[in-house]
């Protein structure tokens, strides 16, 4: 029920033609605090998100405003991202950002996450879920960008998953 009412409030972009997008979620046996407290943190996203080597605060300190330099293992089609974080609400579990530059294709990137939690038979659960918005490059389908977008989205969510989970093992 939560999880609907969150992806129609935070997780319906309007899309341009030329653009794609898609939403991602992911539940997580841990603590909706446990779980926030990672994903907020926008001066680390090493802490759980697989394929970043290395982050550099560029401006700020973490807050709504703040960018950050990120360095990105190899193997990927890019080196480095530069992000701007557009909102983060510590009372509703939402975080915005935005890619402003970088040596890759995800041109407009706009991420929105948001945490909420769900009653389930075993407990109390959290449930974290990611869209963004992104334009496709002119040489490549949208089915291809969404694929390698969501591919890098799913992946963090379930390293996040991983991660949160095993602190409360």
């Amino acid at each position: 029920m939560m999880t609907q009412v969150m992806m129609n409030r935070f997780h319906k972009p309007i899309l341009s033609p030329n653009q794609c997008g898609s939403s991602l979620v992911q539940t997580i046996d841990a603590p909706l605090p446990l779980v926030w407290s990672m994903v907020r943190r926008f001066d680390n996203p090493e802490a759980y998100k697989q394929f970043v080597k290395s982050s550099t605060m560029r401006a700020g300190y973490g807050g709504i405003g703040s960018i950050r330099d990120v360095m990105v293992i190899s193997g990927l089609p890019a080196g480095t991202s530069t992000e701007r974080l557009d909102k983060l609400d510590d009372d509703m579990h939402v975080m915005v950002f935005s890619i402003i530059g970088g040596d890759h294709r995800l041109v407009n990137y706009r991420s929105t996450t948001t945490l909420h939690e769900e009653e389930e038979e075993k407990g109390v659960k959290t449930v974290v879920i990611e869209s963004y918005v992104v334009d496709v490059p002119a040489e490549n389908s949208k089915e291809d960008t969404c694929t390698f977008a969501d591919t890098i989205v799913g992946c963090n969510l379930r390293s996040l998953a991983r991660m949160t989970e095993n602190m409360v093992a």
